[in-house]
């Protein structure tokens, strides 16, 4: 009889073990749980090292009213204690589980700096704008990109590869930043395509958002400068990626099948071809995403563009840890969130992806 009890419990352990086993073995479930891991580490070093920074927010504080007003020290720290409100004298691991905690609630917490506000309140401001530059910067390079590198391979070895390769070499050695200087000082100074001081910020002001036509035009004349100079630091990248899938693609057996099917070169450009050369391309533009987010400091300080990465830069000058905090977690949740839809499409165009490592 006791026999016969412990068989449907060791049954019914073992069925459990099983599905434990399949549930862990689900490529999406591997995936997903490797991000969550990875925003969860990088997030705790981001708490750690931002505060093994030289100087701390009431420092740098007391030292620009030291040197601006010109007020003696014990002046400017009393003046300093009654803006800021933040033990920095707290146990760290205090800080860090108090810090966890409000992330679990969705509170980033107070700005240091400005004047108390909630971080949350500055992300909603300012991360729109950066999302707007950064989404269509990435649409109109990887588009571009892989069309004139297609047209590279599908070209290879006359005077339009030769040109386009190039021309994609040069690109990609500029930085990003020495980009953005030649535009202004060629559009702007000397050209006068853009007004210098008209394009700064990201709306004129006065302007109200809201769904309308002056609203649009005025956004995307403010964000055109940065736009533009993403498109032209990305796209020779995609060139020369696109080119190199695409000429090892052309050589595989199946497209060869394709072509003695007699099937029309379109349909073997585009169901063929295009499909499997384009593959390799998603991981690159997941990390890209994160990169032009990090990016984003240098671009919008040289175009005074009201990004989030330009409350980045002034939070690392005035040690506003609450805000750094909160826009490096936004960088790394964009990078870690864009490498993982990469890797749900890479797994659906690719179902021999989902079956590794079973």
């Amino acid at each position: 009889m006791a026999t016969l009890q412990a068989q449907p419990s060791a049954r019914s352990g073992k069925e459990i073990s099983t599905m434990l086993r399949k549930f862990f073995k689900n490529y999406y479930l591997r995936r997903t749980l490797k991000a969550v891991a990875s925003v969860f580490v990088v997030t705790t070093l981001t708490f750690f090292l931002i505060r093994l920074m030289p100087g701390n927010p009431l420092d740098i504080y007391v030292a620009s009213q030291m040197q601006t007003l010109g007020v003696s020290r014990e002046e400017a720290e009393v003046m300093a204690s009654s803006i800021f409100q933040i033990d920095l004298k707290r146990p760290v691991l205090l800080q860090y589980t108090d810090y966890l905690t409000g992330l679990l609630h969705g509170d980033f917490g107070l700005s240091i700096v400005s004047a108390r506000t909630p971080v949350s309140a500055l992300i909603l401001r300012f991360l729109p704008w950066t999302m707007f530059v950064v989404s269509v910067s990435l649409i109109l390079s990887f588009v571009l990109g892989v069309l004139i590198g297609t047209l590279m391979a599908y070209r290879r070895n006359t005077w339009v590869d030769y040109f386009f390769t190039g021309f994609s070499s040069i690109l990609t050695a500029i930085p990003d930043f020495m980009v953005a200087t030649l535009i202004i000082v060629y559009f702007g100074v000397r050209w006068k395509v853009f007004s210098v001081t008209g394009v700064r910020g990201s709306l004129t002001p006065g302007m109200v958002p809201g769904w309308r036509f002056d609203f649009f035009i005025d956004a995307f004349y403010h964000a055109a400068l940065p736009i533009i100079t993403y498109v032209i630091t990305s796209i020779g990248n995609w060139m020369l990626q696109m080119r190199s899938s695409t000429m090892a693609t052309l050589g595989e057996d199946y497209v060869m099948v394709a072509k003695a099917r007699g099937l029309s070169e379109g349909r073997i450009t585009s169901g063929y071809v295009g499909r499997n050369a384009i593959l390799p391309l998603f991981t690159t533009l997941a990390i890209m995403i994160g990169g032009m987010f990090g990016g984003s400091v240098l671009i919008e300080s040289v175009f005074t563009y009201n990004g989030i990465g330009i409350k980045l830069a002034s939070a690392l000058g005035a040690r506003d840890y609450p805000v750094m905090q909160a826009v490096f977690i936004i960088i790394t949740a964009a990078t870690v969130t864009a490498n993982l839809f990469a890797d749900f499409l890479y797994g659906w165009l690719d179902p021999r992806i989902r079956t590794e490592g079973r």
